[in-house]
């Protein structure tokens, strides 16, 4: 079996940042669905009310952009680690918060977490996971860059204060300083695949190898960044290059991602097994993902395959 037989789950994607290309590429190269978290910008938000429209965003026309090229998409809400600094802008948003999290399509609260280990961040990560486990919703942390170990141990260490069960936790951003400590205590491990650097995907071929696929989920989180919206089929075809066996491949590409984020109810296979069919001519909100004098494609999405296979190598 080669990458290009297989679907995948891209359960950590920043589509708001992409191209419509990338739309297109990421669907040749066989993702079917994608989990968009909320995070920042690159630079502090000011007002509460761009919560509001980004929120709206991810829930309509982000989740409509993705299906006019054959891709499902669900996102997760939440406060992001860094802008909960900003404790007057925070208590904002966390009021609004509520009227987002049970809407159609969001799979979880997140990404939510630490960054630099504050005291407001650990406030408003507090709160959040009281949210989550009130409506029921899966928790996705975003664990910090600096001092990993430390801040992954605390992350999970307050989820299990607040009773948050660990199967209702996936906890990114992962690596080999933290895998074990994650799977030991019962958390979804996931892994964030960046280009040159961090968590590479020859990296992640050994930590399958060493540690087995039990929980363990692969994601490209590619933003606005250097990053790469194909980690995850192209993470795929290196693993089974190197000998992993396309059902465990399978599991740490699509089925562990459904697995841990279908758990919100909002999530479900059926909704992408038929052939990808489309209809460009559809709109959202009078708009539309073409420009003038293009034209529209409608039914079954053509997959090319052989390009498929060049995509992902």
């Amino acid at each position: 079996m080669t990458a290009a037989n297989m679907m995948f789950i891209d359960p950590h994607i920043h589509m708001t940042s992409r191209t419509t290309d990338d739309y297109t590429r990421m669907r040749r190269a066989g993702i079917v669905a994608v989990i968009e978290p909320s995070f920042w910008l690159g630079q502090p938000r000011t007002e509460v009310g761009s919560y509001k429209d980004y929120f709206s965003s991810l829930l309509g026309w982000e989740r409509f952009r993705a299906s006019q090229f054959g891709i499902k998409h669900f996102c997760t809400i939440g406060l992001n680690s860094k802008e909960a600094n900003n404790e007057a802008l925070a208590e904002q948003v966390m009021e609004i918060l509520p009227l987002f999290v049970l809407k159609e399509g969001v799979v979880g609260v997140g990404e939510i977490g630490y960054d630099d280990q504050t005291a407001a961040e650990d406030k408003y990560y507090r709160l959040q996971l009281d949210l989550a486990k009130e409506v029921g919703l899966p928790v996705q942390i975003h664990t910090p860059h600096r001092d990993k170990k430390a801040g992954t141990i605390r992350s999970m260490e307050v989820a299990m204060e607040h009773s948050v069960k660990p199967h209702m936790v996936i906890v990114d951003h992962n690596n080999e300083e933290t895998v074990r400590d994650t799977l030991e205590r019962g958390f979804w491990a996931a892994f964030t695949i960046y280009p040159n650097s961090k968590m590479g995907n020859e990296r992640m071929v050994e930590i399958v190898k060493q540690y087995g696929t039990e929980r363990i989920i692969v994601n490209s989180s590619a933003d606005w960044g250097v990053s790469d919206p194909l980690a995850v089929p192209k993470t795929a075809s290196l693993m089974l290059e190197r000998g992993i066996p396309a059902e465990d491949v399978h599991k740490v590409c699509y089925q562990n991602a459904l697995d841990a984020f279908g758990q919100s109810g909002q999530m479900n296979e059926s909704d992408w097994l038929q052939p990808a069919s489309v209809d460009q001519r559809g709109k959202f909100l009078d708009n539309s993902v073409l420009r003038g004098g293009q034209t529209p494609v409608v039914g079954e999405i053509e997959v090319d395959k052989e390009l498929e296979d060049n995509i992902v190598k």
